[in-house]
């Protein structure tokens, strides 16, 4: 079964392997091997133990909204966000098709709601669009090209999503 709980900091080793490994395999990989890493940032050393690396890792997970997925204690998924703004989803690729990442956003879009969001945005990647466009999320503007850390270059379609049952006077 999988539960949708808070992020805590002593997630962020497997958090950042997570994020690491996905955004390069389902995100990144139009890119040639050796401009992988300028996108990927701090991400790059998930899978190092150097304390001052993970310590950078954790520092670029923090946000005001992280969640993660879980099933049966093993971390599978995570969404960063801040009010108003889906910063990234990732989720594990043998859970994909599998509810996960639809889970992680109805509870940061449920939260949104608490806070009186009336509109969510987000940068999809292009690889990403069709699971939100199933999700309600329509596009906003044309394909554009974005920074991610040090790469540029990686395309990406701006959307949103207006939320439903949120106070009109907010």
């Amino acid at each position: 079964m999988i539960v949708i709980r808070q992020y805590h900091e002593d997630d962020a080793c497997t958090v950042g392997r997570l994020i690491a490994d996905t955004y390069s395999e389902y995100n990144l990989s139009c890119f040639p091997p050796e401009e992988v890493g300028k996108f990927l940032g701090p991400f790059r050393h998930a899978h190092s133990s150097d304390p001052a690396q993970q310590a950078e890792i954790a520092r670029m997970i923090d946000s005001e909204m992280v969640f993660v997925a879980e099933e049966d204690g093993e971390i599978v998924g995570v969404l960063r966000g801040r009010k108003e703004r889906l910063a990234s989803l990732f989720v594990r690729g043998d859970h994909h098709r599998q509810g996960v990442g639809r889970m992680l956003v109805q509870r940061f879009e449920d939260e949104s709601r608490t806070l009186g969001v009336r509109v969510i945005r987000i940068s999809a990647t292009v690889y990403a669009v069709p699971f939100y466009r199933a999700m309600g999320y329509q596009r906003s503007t044309g394909l554009r090209r974005a920074w991610s850390f040090d790469g540029h270059g990686l395309p990406v379609q701006p959307m949103k999503k207006k939320l439903s049952g949120t106070d009109s006077n907010s």
